[in-house]
């Protein structure tokens, strides 16, 4: 049987935001070409004791607590020459642990989810990297909206990190990206015959609106998911509050996510519901007259545009958060807020409307975004075929 080695930025259990769902459905799939060992971060404390949970699909695994905070690591970013993102996840306990697990055996296929995971192995290491978005291409992004001194930084980490992808795309033997979008950014006018797209998928059967009790929230209710505490989703619900949601007087928004930042709970009131952590976001999905996802910076494929349509549930995105999804018009797309109050209104006008828009969504992810088949061509890259 085959021996793999997966290195992954957080642990991949339980697959509970979106960076984790896709590193969750890879582990599981991993599984079933040999005998996983993973070694990952756990930034929740909570994370550490999915042990039993991991046994499920690996045959071994190292979860070490990463508590580095983003000032500590921006020093040593500054100091050392290197990307904030490679200091953030910088660990000698790490270093350490996946030193052990190449000394213990020879591994068939090396899979490094995150690109500052790549820290980790030696210069002569064959792998295949899965950078999922191109991270220089978001702080680039940031840089543009920043002011002083974080302008500064911005533009740095989106240069170093832009040079870092490209040398650790050089040392890996295939580079992955989400989408096909991503992989052209990447690609450049380079032609790379080893950076390839694969594509993030759907549970279907868990994301099946036949399974679910809506929660019992009066409405219109507009539904916004996601983490919280991360930027380009706090921007997407000021944003949408103060733009989109004045145009809507009868509608009601819920923001549902976890570790909600200071700003996200400050527009909690009479028409915004901030619910923190719940135990299960399928319920408010399914509560949903519409689920938004007005991103103002998006890279890939978002997940939660994918539970919204697997949730039979229409969806109204922005431009940016439709790119990466071939979702064949069963969403609606808007590009200000002028035209997503005119989406929005047009869906809750019309239900009978609404609901088939959202089963023919349904659809989509079906006969498009099993997992199964998006993952299918990693035995081949691996050189496991």
């Amino acid at each position: 049987m085959s021996e793999i080695l997966l290195l992954a930025h957080r642990v991949p259990y339980p697959p509970d935001r979106g960076d984790k769902v896709r590193s969750h459905h890879v582990m599981r799939h991993l599984s079933t070409l040999g005998r996983v060992h993973l070694a990952s971060f756990a930034d929740d404390p909570r994370d550490l004791g999915h042990g039993d949970a991991l046994r499920q699909w690996c045959a071994s695994a190292a979860v070490l607590p990463r508590r580095k905070g983003n000032a500590r690591a921006a020093m040593e970013a500054l100091a050392s020459g290197r990307t904030v993102s490679e200091a953030a996840f910088d660990s000698p306990a790490m270093r350490a642990a996946v030193a052990r697990l190449l000394g213990e055996r020879r591994y068939d296929a090396v899979y490094v989810y995150s690109g500052q995971m790549a820290q980790y192995l030696p210069v002569d290491a064959r792998f295949v990297m899965d950078f999922v978005d191109m991270d220089s291409a978001k702080f680039a992004a940031y840089a543009d909206d920043a002011r002083g001194p974080m302008r500064w930084m911005m533009r740095r980490e989106a240069q170093l990190l832009g040079r870092f992808e490209r040398e650790i795309a050089d040392r890996a033997v295939a580079t992955l990206l989400v989408s096909e979008a991503e992989a052209a950014l990447f690609r450049g006018d380079a032609e790379d015959d080893a950076v390839f797209a694969i594509e993030n998928g759907i549970d279907t059967h868990f994301f099946d609106p036949a399974m679910v009790r809506p929660v019992a929230e009066a409405g219109p209710l507009i539904v916004f998911t996601g983490q919280m505490d991360y930027r380009p989703n706090i921007d997407a619900v000021r944003w949408f509050v103060g733009e989109v949601l004045p145009l809507l007087p009868d509608a009601r928004f819920a923001i549902v996510g976890r570790a909600p930042a200071a700003a996200v709970r400050a527009l909690a009131g009479e028409r915004v519901i901030v619910t923190g952590e719940v135990a299960d976001v399928r319920g408010w999905i399914a509560a949903a007259a519409v689920v938004v996802a007005p991103l103002l910076l998006a890279r890939g494929i978002q997940n939660k545009v994918l539970e919204a349509m697997a949730m039979a549930r229409p969806v109204v995105a922005s431009t940016a958060a439709a790119e990466g999804i071939d979702h064949d018009g069963t969403i609606r797309v808007a590009g200000d807020a002028a035209g997503f109050a005119r989406e929005i209104a047009a869906v809750l006008g019309d239900p009978a409307g609404a609901a088939a828009l959202g089963a023919a969504a349904r659809a989509r992810t079906i006969a498009r975004y099993g997992w199964d088949a998006r993952l299918a061509p990693l035995a081949g890259l691996m050189g496991l075929a």
